[in-house]
């Protein structure tokens, strides 16, 4: 008998359509059996201009990414380790990591005693665009329907990133991302796990609420704002940068989401379309401190040597938002939409 289909939900993702030559090559290959894909396939990402907004490089990698998560639809699990794939993705892996590392720029050395204290100064020094007031104060539905289309690429599976680096911790660090994570996924409660209350907003707005169903409408600094955290959280060399990355997200967490919260109570949303949010500014102000100290501290007092790396991923997050927060609001002061089109997002399909 034919399988039973899989709650459309949470998984698999349907595979989008390519961004250029080297997704395309990827996707017709992920459709059949696992194999040799071509040789020196994306060795073309090495010449690059601007791999943070490459809409093919991004989508390649996150297309070898999922892999890891939930898996496409159709597409057979044992590509997941197929040698080829993550040579691909290695091509691609490079010139990303180092533009982040460029973006990021220069950053100071400190002791571990001082880590914390870093993380504060680094955090109070960023300048961002205005993105959560303008979704407070002005924006209107359709914009903020924009804004919950972009994110549920994380939000839908918020934590599992950061997850991988339960395995690759021990002691004071590992207890306190225990602890993060338990709030992040409900305590074991299905209707408190903050990617279910994130569904239920865009329930609310009248979204569609499967897994990965709105990928071929984002660009690629929506993608890169996700491969960031994957390529942190897929190498353990990285597991300093990916908790400095989750630190940086808690510490700057309350404020945008009490206005995101406050702005969709300004457009008539009732408490089940703004409890995700609510919900966020009470945990991640608990959350801001346990990350800063324990976690990053517990981190770099057992690891010296790795609390450059917390800082890189603290200031790597950080960068890589403002990027998507200035794409989103010079779409908008132009009259137009932060999303890809449907008829090209349709055309690539």
């Amino acid at each position: 008998m034919p399988a039973a289909p899989t709650d459309r939900r949470y998984g698999p993702a349907p595979l989008p359509g390519p961004r250029g030559p080297v997704s395309a090559a990827l996707l017709d290959a992920l459709r059949a059996a696992p194999g040799d894909l071509p040789a020196g396939l994306g060795v073309e990402f090495g010449a690059v201009a601007e791999p943070l907004v490459d809409e093919d490089l991004q989508l390649t990698l996150f297309l070898c990414y999922e892999l890891h998560y939930r898996g496409w639809r159709g597409v057979a699990d044992d590509w997941e380790w197929e040698p080829s794939l993550l040579a691909l993705r290695a091509r691609a892996e490079r010139p990303f990591e180092a533009a982040l590392r460029r973006l990021a720029g220069p950053l100071p050395a400190v002791l571990p005693a001082a880590l914390p204290g870093a993380l504060t100064d680094l955090v109070a020094a960023d300048d961002g665009p205005p993105l959560a007031a303008t979704l407070q104060r002005r924006a209107d539905l359709d914009q903020f329907r924009e804004f919950v289309t972009h994110r549920s690429i994380y939000h839908l599976r918020e934590a599992d990133p950061h997850s991988w680096a339960l395995p690759r911790l021990g002691g004071a660090a590992k207890a306190a991302l225990v602890e993060i994570q338990m709030d992040e996924y409900g305590n074991g409660r299905l209707d408190r796990m903050h990617a279910e209350l994130f569904r239920a907003t865009m329930d609310r707005l009248d979204l569609d609420t499967g897994y990965g169903v709105h990928l071929d409408r984002v660009p690629a600094v929506t993608l890169a704002t996700n491969n960031l955290m994957s390529l942190f959280g897929l190498h353990r060399r990285l597991r300093g940068a990916l908790l400095g990355h989750l630190a940086a997200y808690e510490m700057t967490s309350s404020l945008p989401n009490r206005r995101y919260g406050n702005g969709l109570r300004r457009l008539g949303a009732d408490a089940v379309a703004t409890r995700f949010y609510d919900e966020h500014v009470e945990a991640d102000a608990v959350h801001e401190q346990i990350a800063a100290y324990d976690l990053c501290g517990g981190l770099v007092r057992a690891e010296p040597a790795l609390a450059a790396d917390v800082l890189f991923g603290a200031a790597a997050a950080l960068a890589v938002d403002r990027l998507f927060a200035d794409h989103v609001l010079s779409a908008w002061s132009a009259g137009g939409s932060s999303l890809r089109s449907p008829h090209r997002a349709l055309a690539a399909a």
